[in-house]
């Protein structure tokens, strides 16, 4: 049974800096892709960055504009989120994902298990 669990969410101010956290258990973490998803109050979730397999290829969301960095460590299980220059808009649970594909897809569709989530609140 997979299982992911994201940490790291918090209550920060405009520009300031967050690192969200996603540990997995369970299946072949290394051979998967990751992605972290968001959704604020009453908007659809929507996809923020994801990362290949290896950690050579990653995809981000135009409104990351740079601020954004996804990286993985397949020897720990984890996936991070290094979140910088946040803004009001950044505001929402933000989810990880694991993929069933290879490469670093950014379509909910190809994410089979995902974790409970983590808020992160950005005020102004």
């Amino acid at each position: 049974q997979v299982q992911l669990v994201e940490s790291g969410g918090g209550l920060v101010q405009a520009g300031d800096s967050l690192r969200l956290s996603c540990a997995a258990s369970g299946g072949i973490f290394s051979i998967y892709a990751m992605g972290w998803f968001r959704q604020a109050p009453g908007k659809e979730r929507e996809f923020v960055a994801a990362i290949s397999r290896n950690g050579y290829n990653t995809a981000y969301a135009s409104f990351v504009e740079g601020r954004f960095t996804i990286s993985r460590d397949n020897a720990k299980n984890t996936v991070y989120l290094q979140l910088n220059s946040l803004k009001p808009e950044d505001t929402a649970e933000y989810y990880c994902a694991r993929g069933t594909v290879s490469y670093p897809s950014i379509t909910t569709t190809d994410y089979k298990y995902w974790g409970q989530g983590t808020q992160v609140t950005v005020s102004s």
